[in-house]
């Protein structure tokens, strides 16, 4: 049996991030990208993440090998959503239903406490199955649904959109709490 191994991604990775990415943009609706990336371009996505911070790169390798990644990036530039980040989960289609989705989630939440973060949010093509249970077991709610928003291999999609709180130390240190922190 293989053991999962879950690390901050590094440079060296970006070829099979691409691979798995690409699979995505020219095989499914999930990612709303239509043209495979080369690595090059590539390079400016993978910049923008840290080893520490708000926004970070976790992989999951089995075996030596790259099977997922997930990540959090800045969810839009005005500085009042500095505390949103938005979420990036992807698996090899080959490692689909292992479990590798579930504990790469697990680790990046982990890996984020203590840093000032008050919501996640995350979207998804719709349907996928795979990815609202996900989302739904690790606390996203659903908050809407862009109807036919995008439109790929001839097809209008729609995109569900989710959101999580996230109680930190964070929020002690600043002495801002999550509305959801005082409602108890």
């Amino acid at each position: 049996m293989s053991e999962m191994r879950i690390r901050t991604a590094e440079r060296g990775d970006l070829r099979r991030l691409t691979e798995i990415y690409n699979y995505y943009v020219l095989n499914t609706p999930v990612t709303f990208d239509v043209e495979a990336y080369t690595v090059e371009r590539r390079e400016a996505w993978f910049a923008q993440f840290g080893v520490a911070g708000r926004y970070r790169l976790l992989v999951a390798e089995e075996n030596g090998v790259v099977m997922g990644y997930v990540g959090t990036t800045r969810f839009r530039p005005k500085a009042a959503y500095e505390t949103t980040v938005e979420t990036t989960i992807y698996c090899a289609a080959e490692a689909m239903g292992k479990g590798i989705g579930r504990g790469l989630y697990a680790e990046l939440f982990e890996s984020l406490r203590g840093e000032d973060i008050h919501r996640f949010v995350s979207g998804y093509t719709l349907p996928n199955a795979a990815s609202e249970a996900l989302h739904r077991r690790f606390g996203f709610k659903v908050v809407g649904v862009f109807s036919e928003s995008g439109r790929k291999f001839g097809k209008y999609w729609d995109v569900c959109w989710t959101e999580r709180a996230f109680s930190s130390a964070a929020s002690a240190r600043t002495g801002v709490s999550a509305p959801d922190e005082r409602k108890g």
